[in-house]
């Protein structure tokens, strides 16, 4: 039997619901994308004890990791915990790292523009750190800011309360985006498209930077949490409910591919020197890597984890595959 399913233009204009320019609100009847009556954003499936060692190294940290970012350009590994960035040498994470204060919990690390970017939700911040050294500057937004990129000289943040995309030039606000979210939880650029991912309506948005606008809209599976873009304009998304990895086109915004991967699909991460996508698997304390160049994902490595997989990173030079636990169990260190 085949385990995948890729899915064709025609296939998706058929079936994929796409939005049109009315906005929506959660239990509009009318709303295509509609999920359930009054939805709930999918989350991390929790963890059970792990029935195996951790494959690689295990270095610990001080309370639960939040999230983990890879800067290939100066070899700097970022992990967050509840108060504070730390930044280690990719080469060495057992040294001590440079420990960079932040003003509250960090939801997600992005290098992007040269530096890291840390959403800040309970703040109203994205700290902006210099790598190696950590200096930081903090960029003020109105709101719970939960994702993040750097665009030129432009800064789009998605403000999930909101349900808006803001655009800094520089440290001033220029323009606000909204329309047809219910929340706004990240924003991904592929080939030089952007999108924008509503957990909450568990869809993809394209976003018309310059217009302004919110444009089409397309159903991504049954919850999905997680998204990043590859090498081949597309974006990834994890879909944490239905157990799946799906792969959308950008121009336009089309489903291209569904592939099962079950066991608490949730973190995701993106080697594009290998073209590996890698997604955690918290229900199992696995994390699988995908070559996506083809037609169809196929696994090419699995490993045990730490507890908790909530978050996963790639260091390209190396293809090292680093996870964070969000139990307390410190950051792991593995070597495919």
């Amino acid at each position: 039997m085949r385990r995948s399913a890729t899915v064709g233009t025609g296939a998706v204009l058929a079936c994929a619901l796409v939005l049109g320019g009315c906005s929506a609100k959660p239990g509009d009847s009318s709303d295509t994308l509609q999920v359930v009556a009054n939805p709930v954003a999918a989350t991390a499936p929790v963890s059970p004890q792990p029935a195996a060692a951790p494959a690689g190294t295990v270095f610990a940290t001080q309370g639960e990791v939040t999230a983990v970012a890879a800067d290939p350009a100066t070899g700097t590994l970022a992990v967050a915990v509840p108060d504070a960035v730390l930044l280690y040498r990719a080469d060495d994470p057992a040294a001590a790292p440079v420990r960079v204060p932040v003003a509250a919990r960090p939801e997600r690390l992005r290098v992007s523009g040269g530096v890291l970017l840390a959403t800040l939700p309970a703040a109203g911040q994205v700290a902006r750190i210099s790598l190696p050294g950590g200096q930081v500057s903090t960029l003020a937004v109105a709101g719970e800011p939960a994702g993040a990129l750097a665009e030129g000289d432009r800064t789009l943040v998605a403000v999930r309360d909101r349900k808006a995309v803001d655009v800094f030039t520089g440290d001033r606000l220029t323009r606000t985006i909204q329309g047809q979210l219910y929340s706004a939880d990240d924003v991904v650029q592929a080939d030089g498209n952007t999108v924008v991912l509503d957990r909450l309506r568990t869809a993809l948005f394209s976003v018309d930077v310059d217009g302004g606008t919110m444009a089409e809209g397309l159903r991504a599976g049954d919850g999905a949490t997680n998204a990043v873009a590859d090498s081949f304009g597309r974006v990834l998304v994890v879909d944490t409910r239905a157990g799946a990895l799906l792969a959308f086109s950008t121009g336009p915004l089309l489903l291209r591919q569904r592939y099962p991967v079950p066991g608490g699909a949730y973190g995701l991460a993106y080697d594009a020197q290998r073209a590996l996508a890698w997604v955690t698997l918290t229900e199992r304390n696995e994390v699988v890597g995908f070559d996506v160049r083809g037609g169809e994902p196929v696994e090419k490595y699995r490993f045990p984890t730490v507890r908790q997989p909530d978050s996963v990173t790639v260091e390209e030079r190396s293809g090292r595959v680093v996870v964070g636990s969000a139990a307390g169990e410190g950051v792991q260190v593995i070597q495919p």
